[in-house]
């Protein structure tokens, strides 16, 4: 898998340990957990959590 840096990359200045929090923690740790839960479920429930919670323009993509 490859390394996420899109913290780093946008906020590391502004935000550094934010940006380490995302790319380390979120990304490194959570999301490369593909034994228990694959990345599309992963997927699927962030959706889902951002859809209940409201949040329709994080789920617009790129």
């Amino acid at each position: 898998m490859k390394k996420q840096t899109a913290g780093r990359e946008h906020l590391g200045e502004l935000a550094p340990k934010f940006a380490e929090l995302n790319d380390d923690v979120l990304f490194g740790e959570v999301w490369s957990r593909e034994s228990q839960l694959s990345l599309r479920d992963c997927s699927m429930i962030t959706i889902t959590a951002l859809f209940s919670a409201g949040l329709y323009p994080q789920l617009k993509s790129i």
